[in-house]
């Protein structure tokens, strides 16, 4: 699978950052997977959201990493 485009994650990043309305401290990790589960599309994007001092969120949007929109993430939040 190719690694994922810088650009791409970045764009992710910054639309979560946007959406939790979150610090500065808090980190992302952005990766696109290869779901074999039947009920997945095939591949899904997670975004990790690590907060000092709080338990680390994992947002799962269905789509490729270059479909994810922001209304995604904030649907993933309310998931």
């Amino acid at each position: 699978m190719p690694k994922p485009d810088r650009e791409a994650v970045e764009r992710v990043k910054d639309m979560a950052r946007e959406a939790l309305q979150s610090s500065p401290d808090t980190a992302f990790a952005v990766n696109e997977i290869a779901c074999n589960d039947p009920g997945c599309p095939g591949i899904e994007t997670i975004i990790l959201v690590m907060e000092p001092g709080q338990k680390t969120k994992a947002l799962k949007v269905q789509k490729t990493l270059d479909e994810v929109t922001e209304q995604d993430i904030r649907a993933a939040l309310d998931a």
